[in-house]
């Protein structure tokens, strides 16, 4: 029987406590399948939309916070081994791009997310990010909900 192996993951990282639990599992699961990491951030185009304009200031400032992150990332991936990472900024609504987009555009074969911690209420009426991407994704996704040690973080209990 074959393993099964993947050769290019996505993780996609936006600052949260749970993207980074993502993160750090994503690294591990490249370093086994010997894996390209792809570190996507989607910068949420709506936010920036007033009522008359968009406002280029704050997108700008989001993609100057955005690639600082990813350069983090991408420093501490590097540190713990994996060989191959490349990073994408990508503009619009975040669970599209993560679904669909993003792989799509870069022969992703599983996609590594955090589960988002929207309330009930919330996902009634935006649906969460990670549900999104289980239900329209067109390759394997993973949704991180444990740390390294497979544990619930101490903060979520």
């Amino acid at each position: 029987m074959m393993d099964q192996e993947y050769s290019k993951i996505m993780v996609a990282v936006d600052g949260s406590n749970e993207a980074e639990l993502a993160f750090r599992k994503a690294v591990n699961v490249a370093k086994r399948n010997q894996a390209e990491l792809l570190l996507a951030h989607v910068i949420d185009t709506r936010a920036f939309q007033t009522v008359s304009s968009f406002d280029n200031v704050l997108a700008e400032q989001a993609t100057d916070m955005a690639k600082q992150t990813l350069g983090d990332y991408e420093a501490e991936a590097k540190k713990a081994g994996v060989k191959n990472i490349s990073k994408v900024i990508e503009y619009g609504a975040p669970k599209v791009m993560i679904a669909n987009q993003i792989p799509e555009n870069n022969d992703i074969d599983l996609i590594m997310l955090g589960a988002t911690g929207l309330n009930a209420v919330e996902r009634l009426f935006i649906g969460s990010v990670s549900e999104y991407v289980i239900r329209n994704a067109a390759c394997d996704v993973l949704i991180v909900r444990t740390d390294l040690d497979n544990k619930i973080p101490e903060e979520d209990k």
